[in-house]
């Protein structure tokens, strides 16, 4: 494969707004993963999302057709554990959905170092009280972790404001930077070019953010590739200062020659 004159050994791909869309495969997606796998290419598929624990992900994939194994999904929520982990900081706060929750059993009660507060997406759960919680924890010495500082997402309903606001707010009332798990965090991508054997240089990134993905991913030196499914906006594209290497129709469009 090649993007831009640059020979590509791996891929690292979006899910949510790349492979599908309001609960339905975006056209051409599984055939596209089907052939990555055929030809043997290596591939993870890295999100953001943070509604979905993996094994539930990995599941909704599978139901839409999508030949994807738990073990080749990267998840911001699972970033986030691991980060906790390896820090040795129990969970002070956490604010995620429910349905991921069960990704922190194993720190939310454990931790020698210190505390963080957590976060995701807790939907319209949001509130003034819950906002000055984590203040006063943040305050009190716990870290700030969020799962990604994403501006906005696609629904159904088009774009809405994604947790990047509450984060930054978080971040301006207490000083505190927020250390960020998944997208566009060097960690998140260095640890899929890890698992996959391969030097980032020789991987590109296929997402629907120009920021997140393509941004996050040509810092650390790989190729961006820019879809326009899911959240992405011409107009949006025209005032970022980030040069996709290649801007396709879809996945489907994208070239494995």
């Amino acid at each position: 494969m090649k993007v831009a004159e640059r020979k590509i050994h791996g891929l690292l791909i979006d899910i949510d707004g790349v492979l599908f869309q309001g609960g339905r495969a975006i056209p051409g997606a599984i055939d596209f993963v089907g052939r990555l796998k055929a030809r043997g290419i290596p591939h993870r598929f890295v999100t953001n999302t943070t509604t979905l624990s993996r094994a539930n992900l990995t599941l909704r994939l599978q139901q839409l057709g999508f030949a994807v194994k738990e073990h080749e999904l990267m998840t911001a929520p699972c970033a986030a554990r691991d980060y906790l982990e390896s820090e040795k900081l129990m969970v002070g706060l956490l604010l995620v959905d429910p349905s991921v929750e069960g990704e922190f059993a194993s720190v939310s009660k454990r931790g020698t170092r210190g505390r963080a507060v957590v976060v995701g997406d807790i939907g319209d759960r949001w509130t003034y009280d819950l906002l000055n919680s984590a203040f006063h924890e943040l305050m009190n010495g716990a870290e700030l972790l969020a799962l990604h500082k994403n501006k906005y997402w696609q629904t159904s309903e088009g774009l809405k404001m994604d947790i990047g606001a509450f984060v930054a707010g978080l971040e301006y009332t207490t000083g505190k930077k927020a250390i960020l798990a998944g997208k566009p965090s060097e960690t998140f991508f260095r640890a899929a070019a890890r698992e996959l054997g391969l030097p980032v240089e020789s991987l590109a990134m296929i997402g629907d953010d120009i920021e997140s993905d393509v941004g996050g991913a040509q810092k650390l030196g790989m190729s961006g590739v820019l879809v326009k499914t899911g959240k992405y906006r011409k107009e949006l594209t025209a005032r970022s200062s980030v040069v996709p290497e290649a801007i396709v129709e879809s996945i489907a469009e994208f070239s494995l020659d």
